[in-house]
């Protein structure tokens, strides 16, 4: 299956063996990426990241197979005069490097600001200036709030899917006032989509752009104090794997009532395979990749955790599953939220014909027997240590 004999894009044309630069390879969403390469197809990937834990298993010696078609060059694309010759060597970059946690909007908006504007400039104009196609990776968070946000509460239009739908050519971008940092990155991520879009309408620059919505699975964020910082506070889905696997209380931030939609991440990157192997179909569009069908208020997902995790290890849940925050006690100044992501799916339909098929109920059982499997024993021993006063 590996040396990719006879594969065909979507309309018919053989498929040729490509090299792709890519950026942030070691994160969640690059570890998955550069499985699906190694393993579906004959392309090779140079996989640029500080960290590799996320592949090591795609790196051993006995991973003989594909051993010649993955190169790791550990590099922060801040101040590495290595990055052009590997733009230039590839035949398609893909931009995944961020920091994408809502906790650090808030907190670190100037690292944010600089790791999703300023230090993805370089990635793009080498791209453009080499002439050498770019997958950018975005995110929901530049659409905002939705249109319905601001009608009154009981407004019947707040029920119309055009005031809550988010269409990738249509809906507008809203954000927040200056002083909610929370914006911070979606600014940012904004502006470098309208740079990468610019360059492809004044430079000719071959791009697609891809905004996730919650791609959730295996190796996703990080435990606190188990492979990450104790005082770190990752996305929603790993900070509630955390309180489950600790046996706390799951918090809800202004009791939970935002809603969001959750694709499980084997799904997502069978879309974006599509972007990689189908330029002629995917290039100079921005494409949604989510799954409206999993829709839930946080509220409503950390009943589910609840209820899959107590299936998944064997412990009945907790007698106060639940515990409600404000955002400025969890957060801190300056937190925002946006109401509702719901993805419209029309153009990535159109364009790849791909639609989602995992359930969240599916999607959440398989992510939390990972987390239980990985780190149920670390947590336990972490917790049972006596505290150095």
């Amino acid at each position: 299956m590996a040396n990719g004999a006879g594969r065909v894009d979507l309309d018919g044309k053989p498929i040729k063996p490509m090299t792709i630069c890519m950026i942030g390879a070691g994160g969640f969403i690059g570890s998955h990426l550069c499985e699906k390469l190694m393993t579906e197809t004959p392309h090779k990937v140079l996989a640029l990241d500080v960290y590799n834990d996320k592949i090591k298993h795609l790196l051993e010696p006995d991973t003989a197979e594909w051993k010649d078609r993955i190169q790791f060059h550990r590099i922060n694309i801040k101040h590495d005069s290595r990055l052009e010759g590997l733009v230039k060597m590839a035949d398609l970059t893909i931009n995944l490097a961020a920091i994408c946690t809502p906790a650090d909007y808030n907190t670190r908006p100037l690292d944010t600001i600089y790791s999703n504007f300023i230090d993805a400039l370089p990635v793009v104009k080498y791209c453009s200036e080499n002439n050498k196609r770019l997958i950018h990776f975005s995110t929901c968070e530049v659409y905002g709030k939705t249109i319905g946000s601001f009608l009154p509460k009981d407004h019947p239009l707040r029920e119309d899917p055009s005031f809550y739908v988010l269409k990738e050519d249509v809906s507008p971008c809203i954000f927040g006032s200056i002083e909610k940092q929370r914006w911070s990155y979606a600014c940012a991520k904004q502006l470098i989509e309208r740079l990468v879009y610019a360059e492809g309408a004044e430079n000719g620059l071959e791009f697609t752009i891809v905004r996730p919505f919650n791609w959730i699975g295996p190796r996703m964020d990080f435990i606190p104090g188990i492979d990450g910082p104790s005082e770190g506070v990752p996305r929603v889905l790993a900070c509630f794997s955390n309180n489950l696997l600790r046996r706390e209380p799951l918090k809800l931030v202004d009791g939970g009532e935002s809603q969001r939609t959750f694709i499980y991440i084997k799904d997502a990157i069978e879309a974006i395979l599509l972007m990689i192997e189908n330029p002629e179909r995917a290039n100079g569009h921005i494409f949604n990749v989510g799954n409206p069908n999993n829709e839930v208020t946080v509220r409503q997902l950390a009943e589910m955790m609840t209820e899959v995790y107590a299936k998944v290890s064997g412990e009945g849940a907790i007698e106060s599953p639940t515990v409600d925050v404000s955002s400025k006690e969890f957060y801190g100044e300056g937190y925002d939220d946006s109401d509702k992501r719901i993805p419209d799916m029309t153009i990535i339909n159109r364009q790849l014909g791909w639609n989602p098929k995992t359930s969240l109920w599916d999607l959440l059982e398989s992510t939390l027997t990972y987390q239980h499997r990985t780190y149920a024993e670390a947590v336990k021993k972490a917790t049972s240590k006596p505290v150095a006063s």
